[in-house]
């Protein structure tokens, strides 16, 4: 076990072992930072992709949170009876740990409320997991605390599907096709030569998107998204009306840029024109003509089945090394990939705790 030291930071002189002594259950810590609307259904959405891992042992997830995360009374009460506070989690041993992002408030990284809890979870995460995911602000503060990579400004909101193609061949694009869609939806950035030049390795890339998917190995193998493979069919539409609905109501001064590559031509025409209408008469007034939802058929793009490959392709990683625990990180992957995916995804039961 790990337990906190005196500052309430793990203990990094006692390391637990990752995951559980139970070969036939995969444990997988996700502390979940997205804002308060989005909260149950983040859990939701990672949980369909662990869902489609392939025959081998049970998956539990075990829930976390920052508690320095700006939260309403309501979302504080759901947290407190359905997660654990991430200081659970130093002497919680997990495998594979997945962090989210969240909605960024601060200009700088490190002016953020959760910084110190954050960056103290990367360091532990480096040494008690087989594993780490770290999703979009998450992959920011990451790499800005591991190795001192500023993320960059866009400008503007980043939103849409992007198509992205392999960079490098890596064990968790294996049975992937050579290019794919998937959702961003981002303020910031990571240059690729910086991440690069620092040793990490670039998987996956797009036009517009810049870097997608990217890892390094450490102690335990840390892989960064800069996308949403996780996010349903509407997550890009909600984000997008959210937006709307707060120049409506004055708490942002620029009508948001739709979403690019995701509706089809009939939806991207109506709402153009909704924009129209909005800048002519902006009030709360328009919001009883805003769509509420949207056909499953207005969206271009899908990507839920590549998505749960490339967590098929990791929770295979976290078996093998479960099972293998002294061999080489590349003859782990291998392995897992090799013993457990080849008879493909299939829907399995996700427990948690």
């Amino acid at each position: 076990m790990a337990p906190a030291g005196a500052d309430g930071r793990p203990d990094p002189g006692n390391p637990p072992d990752p995951g559980t002594t139970d070969p036939g259950t995969i444990v997988i810590g996700l502390v979940n930072n997205m804002p308060d609307a989005a909260l149950r259904r983040t859990e939701g959405q990672f949980r369909a992709l662990l869902g489609g891992t392939p025959p081998g042992p049970a998956i539990l997830v075990k829930s976390f949170y920052l508690p320095e995360v700006p939260r309403s009374d309501r979302a504080k009460m759901y947290l407190e009876a359905f997660h654990q506070p991430v200081g659970s989690l130093w002497d919680s041993p997990v495998d594979g740990l997945i962090v989210t992002g969240t909605e960024p408030r601060a200009p700088v990284l490190a002016d953020e409320p959760y910084w110190r809890s954050l960056t103290a979870l990367v360091d532990w995460a480096c040494d008690n997991t087989v594993s780490t995911i770290w999703s979009c602000l998450a992959a920011h503060a990451a790499v800005l605390h591991l190795d001192g990579i500023q993320r960059q400004t866009l400008g503007g909101k980043l939103s849409g599907v992007f198509e992205c193609r392999k960079v490098s061949p890596h064990p968790l694009l294996a049975g992937i096709p050579a290019s794919w869609h998937v959702p961003h939806s981002r303020y910031n950035g990571l240059p690729e030569a910086r991440l690069a030049a620092r040793g990490y390795q670039i998987l996956s890339a797009g036009e517009g998107a810049g870097a997608d998917i990217f890892v390094r190995q450490r102690a335990s193998l840390f892989v960064f998204l800069q996308g949403h493979p996780e996010y349903d069919r509407f997550a890009l539409f909600r984000e997008y009306r959210r937006d709307i609905v707060r120049f409506l109501t004055g708490e942002r001064d620029v009508y948001p840029e739709m979403p690019a590559g995701y509706f089809d031509d009939e939806t991207a025409i109506a709402m153009a024109e909704f924009r129209r209408r909005a800048l002519r008469s902006r009030g709360a007034g328009m919001l009883d003509s805003l769509p509420a939802d949207i056909n499953g058929a207005s969206i271009r793009h899908a990507w839920h089945d590549t998505a749960v490959s490339v967590f098929a392709n990791w929770v295979s990683h976290l078996a093998a090394r479960k099972l293998f625990p002294f061999a080489s990180a590349d003859a782990v992957f291998f392995e897992g990939l090799g013993g457990m995916a080849a008879a493909g995804p299939r829907q399995t039961s996700v427990g948690s705790s």
